[in-house]
């Protein structure tokens, strides 16, 4: 029986793989085995850390605030300015409350002391 010669399919199929494995190290960017496998690990830990990221940037926020509020004593805690926003419908989410708290301490505490006022 004659040698059968393959397609280029499978070529062109390992190649693009190679090329997503480029920048590995080693085997990882050698070996068409490893490299599938090293493919899925990157892909999986690349869906997981794009969720983690998001926690991590409101627990940074949330952070922020915080000592920015106990500092100076404004409303005590984080907590409380929180659900005082909520109170007086003030629609700001964490980041930007972050960025205020860093940028302008003055313009964060205006807007603490315009929600307290109204509820007291």
């Amino acid at each position: 029986m004659t040698r059968i010669r393959r397609g280029y399919i499978a070529r062109r199929r390992r190649t693009k793989i190679r090329l997503f494995a480029s920048s590995f190290r080693g085997a990882h960017s050698r070996l068409t085995r490893t490299i599938t496998q090293q493919k899925i690990r990157a892909l999986i830990s690349a869906h997981r850390d794009r969720d983690r990221k998001k926690r991590d940037f409101r627990r940074l926020w949330i952070t922020r605030i915080n000592a920015v509020i106990r500092e100076k004593g404004v409303s005590c805690s984080y907590s409380r300015l929180i659900n005082d926003l909520y109170k007086s419908q003030l629609l700001l989410n964490r980041k930007i409350l972050a960025q205020i708290a860093i940028l302008n301490r003055n313009c964060l505490y205006m807007i603490s002391n315009e929600i307290l006022d109204p509820l007291e």
